[in-house]
């Protein structure tokens, strides 16, 4: 699938929502730092930041979740898939907008709800995260959402982004990410927010920020997740050339922390929470808050200049152009 890109990133995909991860944007109302004490309420609550309302099904229980405990029952939305398992403490939450999993502003503000209904419920200690649709982890931001849209769009739709990000950075849940797919740009960078990552063996299951490929720069947030996950150096390169790494390599510099075969992704993901689950919820709580805090303070001071440069960055002339050709092109193709 990776190729040259498939949204404004160096991503390339068949499909009708295209994706991309782009620069920096809104922001949140609220300090998301709350939550790492115990028994405190999650912060940045999607009432109060996602102001625009759900556009898509209303969350509720559906079938039974195959494999969850004590009469466990999916839920979740249209977009995100919840398979709860009580019993073991742990859900799993799948991504399922077809084909490549775009985040559009409807997917992120389903994901962050369902996430705040598993925060909220103290049997849940752990969730890993997957993708419904095959070949692809999460392709990436959705382009339509900031293409011929006016600038109050742009700006609700990236404080959905950041929202997502600041809610997974924190969150007191282990969270790992299952990949068995391609997993570039928007994708790569939920990814980093986990805990832990373990990917499929597979040469088609790519993972980086590819945001220079397109002449994008990557936001300072996105650039500082990728800093604390390889380092400096490895991520200075890597966002410079815009690199897309096959499994091996990924493994090396760090970018993942498991290969494994592409069947025993989800295994692997349950064995390894299994492990992260036997710490404290406080002591590891505590000392993931020590560790991520400042990232996210860095961002939380920046947020009024942060929307006004993604707002005034995606709504040039250029860059519309830019992204109205790309656009075309990918109709052109399915045509």
């Amino acid at each position: 699938m990776p190729a040259s890109h498939g949204d404004s990133c160096g991503w390339r995909q068949e499909g009708r929502r295209p994706s991309c991860g782009v620069c920096p944007g809104p922001l949140l109302d609220r300090d998301p730092h709350q939550a790492s004490r115990p028994g405190n309420p999650p912060p940045c609550s999607p009432s109060v930041l996602l102001r625009s309302p759900l556009r898509g099904k209303a969350l509720g229980c559906t079938e039974p979740a195959a494999g969850g405990g004590n009469g466990a029952r999916r839920f979740g939305s249209q977009r995100v898939l919840v398979e709860p398992d009580p019993a073991a403490g742990v859900a799993v939450m799948k991504f399922k907008n077809p084909p490549v999993n775009s985040l559009s502003l409807e997917l992120l503000t389903e994901f962050v709800i369902s996430l705040e209904k598993l925060e909220n419920d103290k049997t849940f200690r752990g969730v890993i995260l997957s993708s419904d649709c095959p070949g692809v982890f999460s392709a990436g931001l959705d382009l339509t959402e900031m293409c011929g849209r006016n600038p109050a769009h742009y700006a609700e739709y990236w404080k959905a982004v950041q929202e997502l990000w600041l809610r997974l950075y924190l969150s007191n849940l282990v969270l790992i990410a299952a990949i068995s797919g391609a997993c570039p740009a928007g994708g790569c960078l939920i990814s980093l927010t986990c805990d832990y990552r373990v990917l499929a063996d597979n040469p088609k299951c790519l993972i980086g920020l590819n945001e220079t490929l397109l002449g994008i720069i990557a936001p300072f947030w996105f650039r500082d997740t990728l800093v604390n996950t390889i380092g400096h150096r490895a991520a200075e390169r890597a966002l410079q050339l815009g690199l897309l790494f096959p499994p091996a390599e990924a493994l090396q510099v760090g970018m993942v922390d498991q290969v494994v075969p592409e069947d025993q992704v989800q295994s692997t993901a349950l064995s390894v929470m299994a492990q992260w689950m036997a710490i404290p919820d406080h002591a590891r709580q505590l000392t993931k808050n020590m560790m991520r805090k400042p990232t996210v303070d860095r961002l939380l001071k920046q947020r009024d200049t942060d929307i006004q440069n993604f707002v005034s960055f995606i709504s040039r002339d250029s860059i519309q152009k830019s992204l109205q050709m790309y656009l075309e092109k990918l109709k052109q193709k399915k045509g």
